[in-house]
């Protein structure tokens, strides 16, 4: 073993943790950021489907359902990469609304309002460039086509917001990485901003195993690096911020003594269905998200959301394609592969009530469930029936669906007033452990109907700014006032 000791460690390099360890560093803490996937950039990102899928990717994960259900397991879906799914995600920019943060309220007791978040959502878009795509989103004839859907059935599509600048063409390949850095990722901008500066230490490919907790405070972490050493690393304070599934897990082989941890975890099930048109439509070469649908984004109007456009690249596309018989295989499938330019997709999002859940089995296996309830199927199903209206108002001859997956996990260590109801503090400090601190989507009391790596960034420059005044008690004076002494 060998001890190395920073003023904050933090785990997990994605839209929570890379945002904390950049905002620290910049703020002058000496802070050691570890990820377990490896360390890419724009060179590698070549649009190689099934390498991106090896290299960027964990490797997928299921929620399978608790009971009986018609709808099989969710797949699960993020990044394993420097910069973690900001790196694999299509990049969209929303906030959450204060309907969204009134349920999270009422679910922990955590008192958030829009005015609290704003001035961290404001700092986070100017950080990356945040811009409403008013100027590039309707250039291509697939956005086109589902304009014409919307409008056919009175449901308005507007253009999407996002962390791209202006050199990105449109060329599809946000899920395997953006090959010209238009795409603001953690890693191209709050990581390397600070890693190349000398004010952040960076270390890929380090798996950690747990942290280290003595008398009730966390003192660091123990990992595994990129040579196999297992080594262990101290620190004042202590993040974790590995994603709605790896943080739980996280904490329990920490033994962190809280019954919510991997608890309420909601999927945010995102479910993909594809109009089939007369016309080549090229919607892989696109902004996957160009654009969207929020009428029917509160629980009352229908609880769900709806994308536009997209489709996955090949593999992605035909691997979970489902028609009136269920999944697709043999020359169905191949034929509906034959036609795939004249595909156009719609992305469903639905809103869920976090009652899914990870965990542990008595081996230390990973295990995740689903638990649907009604009323969460029917928002599911009622999403599918109003995109395929779409789809056939504009013209689709044809309609196919995926089975359901998702990438927005949220909420399996909720932040909130109560150990009761809640992981940790509104100040995202474990409630049981001092010094350990959560800074990902886990702290998400609700799931957002928002595409939700905006709100992760603001309340991960929310709890950077708590650390680095020293109001716990964790960390010294701020350093620019120990500069001034």
């Amino acid at each position: 073993m060998t001890a190395e000791r920073f003023e904050v460690i933090v785990v997990g390099s994605g839209a929570g943790g890379g945002v904390v360890a950049g905002e620290l560093a910049e703020r002058g803490r000496n802070v050691l950021l570890l990820e377990a996937g490896g360390h890419y950039t724009a060179a590698d990102f070549t649009r190689w489907e099934s390498r991106a899928g090896h290299d960027f990717w964990w490797p997928l994960r299921f929620a399978f359902p608790a009971g009986e259900s018609n709808l099989g397991p969710v797949v699960l879906i993020g990044g394993r990469c420097v910069g973690g799914s900001t790196v694999i995600n299509t990049k969209v920019a929303l906030r959450a609304s204060q309907r969204e943060l009134d349920k999270w309220h009422a679910a922990t007791g955590v008192g958030l309002n829009r005015e609290d978040l704003d001035p961290y959502y404001e700092r986070v878009e100017r950080y990356l460039g945040v811009r409403e795509r008013t100027d590039d989103w309707d250039l291509k004839p697939c956005v086109q086509t589902a304009k014409r859907g919307f409008e056919a059935v009175g449901a308005n599509l507007e253009p999407t917001r996002a962390y791209t600048d202006h050199n990105c063409f449109q060329c599809g390949s946000c899920l395997q990485g953006c090959p010209t850095n238009a795409g603001k990722s953690t890693m191209n901008t709050y990581i390397h901003n600070n890693w190349r500066a000398g004010h952040l230490t960076l270390r890929p490919r380090c798996t950690v195993q747990r942290a280290l907790i003595e008398d009730g405070e966390a003192t660091g972490v123990e990992y595994i690096d990129a040579t196999g050493q297992t080594k262990q690393v101290h620190a004042d304070a202590t993040v974790v911020a590995c994603g709605s599934l790896s943080t739980p897990l996280l904490l329990k082989r920490s033994h962190v003594p809280n019954p919510n941890v991997g608890r309420h975890l909601g999927l945010h099930p995102a479910q993909f269905v594809f109009g089939l048109f007369d016309e080549p439509q090229d919607a892989h070469m696109v902004a996957p998200i160009t654009s969207h649908c929020f009428d029917f984004a509160a629980d009352a109007d229908g609880g769900f959301a709806v994308e536009a456009v997209t489709v996955q690249d090949p593999i992605g596309f035909t691997v979970s394609l489902c028609d009136e018989n269920g999944p697709m295989w043999g020359q169905p499938l191949v034929d509906a592969a034959n036609l795939y330019r004249r595909w156009v997709g719609l992305l469903n999002m639905s809103n869920d009530d976090n009652n899914a859940s990870a965990t542990l089995d008595d081996e230390g296996n990973e295990r995740f469930t689903a638990d649907f309830q009604p009323v969460e199927l029917d928002r599911i199903n009622a999403a599918r029936e109003f995109s395929t209206r779409v789809l056939e108002a504009a013209g689709a001859s044809r309609i196919l669906w995926s089975g359901l997956a998702t990438t927005h996990m949220q909420g399996s260590c909720r932040m909130g007033a109560d150990p009761a109801t809640s992981v940790v503090d509104p100040d995202c400090q474990s409630h049981e452990i001092k010094r350990l601190y959560v800074g990902d989507s886990s702290l998400h009391a609700r799931t957002l109907s928002v595409n939700p790596s905006l709100t992760i960034m603001a309340l991960a420059a929310r709890l950077a700014e708590h650390l680095d005044s020293g109001a716990g008690g964790q960390l010294e004076a701020p350093r620019s006032e120990q500069l001034v002494a």
